[in-house]
């Protein structure tokens, strides 16, 4: 999934707060929604699923949590795909169980995400209590939720990837929830969208990462060990690139490396999507610049509220010269801020057009004679920005 937003338009920041910026999604399931959600308030998105879902090949997980349902059963359980309710029911036959899990089902609040899984479950000779008509997991938490689950024991039919936030919100309202493994995670079998989305994290080409689980967060994190990528990571994730979490059990795996996460108050994708356009515009550097406000950000700058995009190695030189506005930065300085330059000045100099051409005001960068290049920082916020 690649998106490049609309671009120069005016006031863009606050019609699309996003503009700008390129984030990473890791999501295997339900990163189409994310990603739309993203650019749609202008991001450029990145998509690199950090897991595959595949169906159980040792299924004493299954076994047990099925056992234990049986044994002690729960006050709710919702099926939540058609192909997982009939793999559980059929798993439950092979070993003897079936009968006594169907007795189970009977005698508890089931709960169906929508008409395919409604189906399933009637095909088994069961009829569920309730389904939404949007077939979505936020419309039953929020049945949930409003009928109280303090004290409830609630079954849960896993599908893969956790659900973003959902049992997060059940355990933070009291509920215990027991998860029902028909699928395990793995690591994707084509590693090069990872690997591309690695690399594009390590050389800051990313502003932020998001992560809708915690096995997807500790997939990342280990494709980044086998690589032998983890100090570069850490270092990018503690530094420069925001990651932002949908929950707080889906940031456990960061946290334990170190890494501070952002979260949403309500764990879902809706508010991630919000809470990272809040945090991105609020740490882009913004700069008056010969009578412009200027605003530094991902892979575009904001002049005058007008997104500019600009090539990569005018971003390096613009953000070396940001660190110190006003102040003049020296060629040999401003070549090693260009990546992959060599020792040539002349590439400094012909960054430095492409710079000035793509934020279509050429007096914000001037020239030194046989010095380098500074911002024209104005007067009144030199002493501001001199120290």
């Amino acid at each position: 999934m690649h998106a490049t937003p609309q671009n120069g338009q005016q006031n863009g920041h606050q019609k699309v707060p996003l503009a700008g910026f390129t984030v990473g999604v890791t999501a295997a399931r339900r990163a189409d929604e994310l990603g739309a959600l993203l650019q749609r308030r202008g991001a450029t998105v990145l998509h690199a699923p950090a897991l595959r879902i595949v169906p159980l090949a040792d299924d004493s997980e299954l076994l047990s949590a099925t056992k234990e349902l049986i044994d002690h059963a729960p006050d709710v359980v919702i099926a939540t795909t058609a192909i997982g309710f009939r793999g559980w029911v059929e798993a439950a036959d092979g070993w003897g169980f079936g009968d006594a899990l169907l007795r189970c089902l009977r005698g508890v609040e089931l709960l169906a995400r929508g008409p395919k899984v409604k189906g399933a479950i009637r095909a088994a000779g069961l009829t569920e209590e309730w389904s939404p008509s949007s077939e979505s997991m936020a419309e039953v938490l929020d049945r949930l939720l409003g009928e109280g689950v303090e004290g409830k024991r609630i079954a849960l039919q896993l599908h893969g990837e956790p659900l973003p936030g959902f049992v997060e919100s059940l355990r933070a309202a009291g509920a215990e929830v027991v998860g029902v493994p028909v699928y395990r995670w793995m690591p994707p079998e084509d590693l090069a969208p990872v690997d591309r989305l690695l690399d594009a994290t390590v050389a800051r080409a990313v502003d932020a990462l998001t992560f809708t689980s915690a096995p997807a967060a500790a997939s990342f994190l280990a494709r980044a060990e086998d690589r032998g990528m983890a100090i570069e990571l850490f270092a990018a994730l503690q530094h420069d690139v925001l990651t932002a979490c949908v929950g707080p059990v889906t940031a456990l795996p960061l946290q334990a490396r170190g890494v501070d996460t952002v979260q949403p108050e309500r764990f879902r994708l809706g508010p991630l999507v919000q809470t990272l356009c809040q945090e991105l515009p609020s740490r882009a550097r913004t700069l008056p610049i010969a009578g412009h406000r200027v605003e530094i950000r991902g892979h575009a700058v904001l002049v005058d509220d007008e997104l500019r995009p600009v090539p990569p190695a005018g971003m390096s030189l613009l953000r070396a010269l940001a660190r110190r506005p006003g102040w003049v930065v020296s060629r040999a300085e401003l070549l090693r801020a260009l990546p992959g330059a060599g020792r040539d000045e002349h590439a400094v100099e012909t960054a430095m057009a492409r710079l000035r051409t793509a934020l279509g005001a050429p007096k914000l960068v001037q020239t030194v004679v046989k010095r380098g290049y500074r911002l024209a920082l104005d007067p009144a916020a030199g002493s501001k920005y001199s120290d």
